[in-house]
């Protein structure tokens, strides 16, 4: 994912670095704990204090490797297939996951902890992969600044289309980021084959602007944020709400529930793992009630383990939807590309 999905992911210390070995150190695989890498999105952040729990109770230390967003971590999954640079992977979403599975990236692993609540969001009948997180990708706005204008709050699809609106909306492109085609997807969810590029021209007349990725939207353009940008709307997540939080305990920003896009995020063994045995045990571990009551405060995510308390104030701020627009991987794998493309022809032609 993602791909921070809320401003305060920003501000999170302790952030680790790229092919960091959290615990510290040089690696010791030949004296101590088996080292096992771990890939994943430039989001990744848990508790030091968690992953040296799972150390001392499995051997096991874990190494990460962060490669980008969905797509890129996905991407570069692909292309190193043959030589795996991790032995497991943890932010392929469901915009991606056909491409991962179908490139046969992962090895078939079933997790003793996948049913406590990730089989509700299996896509492999092998068991290649394993749902750690939801992270639903939805319009959002600044309520403040409708409030001030005396403008109505756009609800709909079809609402950033009307002049009231024009010149309002910043959205990130499919093609290079995880939550713009997670929204290119909800318009082909919502209108269809046949009609979503003729919503895409209504947005395109309405005055869209369309930019890299999330960061650039959410932080430099949306008015919401800490960034202070010109625009009150924008496609970030249905827990950004969470981390705007204003002095008077209510949030400074809504999700438009009406817009939402199921986006799952997994993890898997890599096949061809120098250590797949020991792989396995991380996907529990990601699994596990211990890592999974860490995501919503640490990656503004939901837990796709069933039973894990979210932060106070998640219920009003950043409810999880009740009905997120979805498609079929085998429609997105076989409609992704030429709908990309599509959209590159309108947009950017």
């Amino acid at each position: 994912m993602r791909f921070l999905r809320a401003a305060a992911a920003l501000s999170l210390t302790g952030l680790l670095t790229a092919g960091c070995t959290l615990t510290g150190g040089e690696d010791q695989e030949a004296e101590g704990p088996t080292t096992v890498t771990l890939v994943t999105h430039e989001s990744w952040a848990a508790p030091q204090e968690v992953l040296d729990a799972f150390e001392q109770q499995s051997g096991i230390r874990i190494r990460v490797l962060k490669e980008g967003d969905a797509g890129e971590l996905t991407n570069k999954l692909v292309l190193t297939k043959a030589n795996p640079i991790a032995d497991v992977a943890y932010g392929v979403d469901s915009t991606f996951a056909s491409r991962a599975l179908s490139e046969n990236v992962f090895e078939p692993y079933t997790s003793p902890e996948a049913d406590r609540g990730p089989q509700r969001y299996s896509v492999d009948p092998r068991h290649r992969l394993s749902a750690v997180d939801v992270g639903d990708v939805c319009v959002n706005i600044d309520t403040g600044w409708f409030a001030e204008r005396g403008l109505p709050e756009p609800a709909t699809f079809d609402d950033l289309t009307d002049p009231r609106y024009r010149d309002l909306l910043v959205v990130e492109n499919p093609a290079t980021s995880s939550p713009g085609l997670a929204f290119l997807l909800s318009t082909v969810a919502r209108y269809g084959e046949q009609g979503w590029a003729g919503y895409w021209q209504r947005l395109k007349d309405n005055g869209v602007q369309v930019v890299s990725g999330w960061t650039e939207a959410y932080t430099q353009e949306f008015s919401g944020s800490s960034g202070q940008g010109p625009r009150p709307i924008v496609v970030s997540y249905a827990s950004s709400p969470a981390a705007e939080i204003g002095e008077d305990g209510k949030p400074r920003t809504k999700a438009l529930l009406d817009t939402c896009y199921r986006q799952v995020e997994y993890a898997g063994v890599l096949a061809g793992a120098k250590h797949s045995d020991k792989a396995g045990k991380v996907v529990d571990f990601l699994l596990s009630q211990q890592f999974q009551s860490t995501v919503a405060d640490n990656m503004y995510v939901y837990p796709a383990r069933e039973g894990v308390a979210l932060p106070s104030g998640w219920a009003q701020a950043a409810p999880l939807p009740d009905n997120p627009a979805s498609l079929p991987g085998e429609q997105v794998q076989a409609g992704r590309e030429r709908w990309i493309e599509q959209w590159r022809a309108l947009l950017e032609g």
